[in-house]
């Protein structure tokens, strides 16, 4: 039984008859009749009185009448829902960040919002180093990193260009300064993020390298707790440009350079390399290639070589 078959028998049933169904489906009428004859051989039932001539129903075409309707809606349902991803009036964007990538999402994500209300978006909260394999298992559709992945199997967009900045409470002595050197910094009590990641470790054997202690008097779980502790008034940060954007505009902290510490971060977007993406996906990536064209650094749109 296939849907040109159900299609065939319903048109019988609607026109009243096999000749004016016919006409409707532009075939002949053997064909036509061929066609119910082997449909009847495939349930072992008579479907139409052989005896009427307006396509009078048996029993069992009855019982078919009701089921090839909702087939044949549900195949209506299923060609109009698919049109409805591709014209981007229904579909969902499935993403994993975590607390610093995610500060990234936000601005794009208002924008695709406004060009695509009818998309749902979930961000999923996911540690940095497990968002590959979350890629890779098919949990998430896109991802967020700070880093480029090591396997040829996702690909990687650099979109967005970080540095990490020292930060202290505008009463801090340090506050005046406009820039201090890393040695300066030994008897700072520093206020830490406690996961550990390679950014950690790279600011860490930075202190090393220029022999000067890093005493980190506390540590928080997360990168908001930091630099509030901080604009509180407790010790002195480094965090990603990124986090501290806004307090660093109102004033509640200060940013103090360090040349030292000259670190930069790229944040990439990283999907699938060889999965066809969602229609959402793709309106995504549309939309962050032309903020970047627009708003330019440190918005980019920069497709890196496989590794």
């Amino acid at each position: 039984m296939d849907i040109t078959q159900l299609e065939t028998f319903l048109a019988i049933v609607q026109e009243r008859g096999f000749s004016r169904a016919a006409l409707r489906l532009r075939r002949t009428q053997p064909a036509v009749s061929q066609t119910i004859r082997k449909l009847e051989e495939e349930l072992g039932e008579q479907l139409f009185e052989r005896t009427s001539r307006d396509g009078t129903l048996t029993s069992a075409g009855e019982v078919l009448r009701d089921y090839a309707d909702r087939l044949l809606r549900l195949r209506n349902e299923a060609a109009s829902a698919v049109e409805e991803l591709r014209s981007l009036e229904r579909g969902r964007l499935l993403l994993a960040a975590n607390e610093y990538t995610c500060l990234y999402l936000l601005p794009v994500l208002d924008q695709f919002r406004r060009t695509c209300p009818q998309i749902s978006v979930v961000v999923q909260r996911s540690l940095a180093s497990r968002i590959p394999e979350d890629l890779l298992t098919r949990t998430v559709e896109m991802g967020i990193v700070s880093f480029a992945p090591e396997t040829e199997q996702l690909r990687s967009i650099s979109v967005y260009l970080d540095e990490v900045v020292f930060v202290v409470n505008p009463a801090h002595p340090l506050a005046r300064e406009k820039k201090v050197a890393i040695r300066d910094l030994g008897a700072q009590s520093f206020i830490a993020h406690n996961v550990l990641s390679p950014l950690r470790k790279r600011v860490t054997e930075t202190f090393e390298k220029h022999k000067t202690p890093l005493n980190m008097g506390v540590q928080l779980p997360s990168l908001e707790a930091v630099k509030r502790f901080v604009a509180m008034g407790n010790g002195v940060a480094l965090v990603p440009g990124l986090t501290v954007a806004q307090e660093v505009s109102r004033g509640e902290l200060v940013k103090v350079e360090v040349p030292e510490l000259k670190i930069e971060r790229r944040l990439r977007l990283v999907h699938r390399r060889h999965s066809p993406l969602s229609h959402a996906a793709r309106a995504f990536l549309k939309l962050v290639k032309t903020m970047a064209q627009e708003q330019g650094s440190p918005f980019e749109y920069r497709v890196e070589h496989a590794n």
